[in-house]
């Protein structure tokens, strides 16, 4: 399947198995559809990799399964956890033996759709991005080739990869593509605001969200300008976009720093630094703590946050709103901001079918 034109990566890379082991990984099965709720633009995969009811199926075992890490205690779902819409109310998430990340555990509900992993942008695909957490020492501190064999030593795992890539080594090109394949079936859309958007549905949402979001679309240089980083289409909504902003988050004011480079890691760019993904705004409201570090914790907090304008920084964003959104007068600030509240509420969508498979 094509990419649509909006989600086409600013750059591409080609992902490269560590396995010496020369077999391809080409999933056998069926391709499978991943229907799209409401809202969602259709899901985009790489062409090397379509989803299939095996591979997917196998995806999610490995998902939940502590075996990938070293200590086999810890697993994907433990920062991604189902419960929690995929992430993890921890500030910052633990890994093996209880040490301490560096940057909060965003959702994957809805991952499918940007067009970079990780904070910083370091990964273009799920499928790049599998073995990061992986290798990871502060996360599950394993590698590649011993997951490799952990695989290879457990008899339902050497049948499940068999059926979803043929008989032959596991490699770890197929774990990272059947982990790639669960994660994109992990949508969550029909939200009360893609009933009254996309729906028809007028009475979905309150009159308080109705104005959020007129409030939202407003992207005007003294307005919120929320639409333009957390974009809404004509025919569908991801709350995301391919450009990566600093707003301040980062900026040590005492020392004139950066407590996190964001971005400028993988770009080089001066640009670039404090600068972070837009991360999707979908279920916004049961995902808390926000930004990079967690360390804004509720949804006004957020909202105020941008209100201010950000943190004033020598590199903050263009699109960041102007302190005190001018277009709103001051008499009217909190009802608009508690307005705009209630919209990123009434984005909280269905929660994905398991295994996982969308039929």
């Amino acid at each position: 399947m094509r990419l649509p034109a909006e989600l086409i990566p600013v750059r591409a890379r080609t992902y490269r198995t560590p396995s010496r082991a020369s077999r391809p990984a080409i999933p056998i099965g069926k391709q499978v559809e991943i229907k799209a709720p409401l809202g969602l633009p259709p899901v985009p995969f790489p062409e090397d990799n379509p989803p299939t009811a095996e591979t997917i199926r196998l995806g999610r075992k490995l998902f939940f399964d502590p075996l990938l890490s070293a200590d086999g205690k810890i697993s994907c779902s433990s920062c991604h956890n189902p419960k929690t819409a995929f992430t993890d109310p921890k500030v910052i998430s633990l890994g093996i033996g209880d040490k301490v990340g560096t940057r909060n555990s965003m959702t994957l509900l809805n991952a499918a759709y940007h067009m970079t992993q990780f904070w910083d942008g370091r990964a273009q695909r799920f499928e790049d991005q599998a073995s990061g957490p992986v290798l990871n020492h502060l996360e599950m501190d394993h590698s590649l080739v011993g997951v490799e064999r952990r695989l290879t030593a457990n008899k339902e795992y050497g049948r499940m990869f068999a059926e979803a890539f043929g008989p032959g080594p596991i490699t770890w090109e197929m774990v990272a593509k059947s982990l790639s394949s669960y994660e994109r079936t992990l949508l969550s859309g029909n939200s009360p605001f893609d009933r009254y958007q996309y729906g028809g549905d007028k009475k979905a949402i309150s009159a308080a969200a109705i104005r959020g979001l007129t409030l939202f679309m407003d992207n005007t240089l003294d307005g919120p300008n929320c639409v333009s980083c957390h974009r809404i289409e004509e025919n569908f909504a991801t709350f995301t976009e391919s450009r990566f902003h600093n707003t301040g988050v980062a900026w040590q004011p005492e020392t004139k720093t950066y407590s996190d480079d964001g971005h400028f890691t993988v770009s080089t760019l001066p640009k670039d630094k404090g600068a972070f993904k837009v991360v999707t705004l979908r279920n916004v409201a049961i995902t808390a703590p926000y930004m990079h570090n967690g360390s804004i914790k509720t949804l006004e907090e957020s909202v105020d946050f941008y209100f201010k304008g950000g943190r004033p920084n020598p590199l903050l964003s263009g699109v960041v709103p102007h302190p005190g959104v001018p277009n709103i007068p001051k008499a009217q600030q909190a009802a608009a901001r508690a307005d705009i509240v209630e919209f990123l509420k009434a984005l909280t969508g269905t929660m994905p079918d398991e295994p996982g498979v969308n039929r």
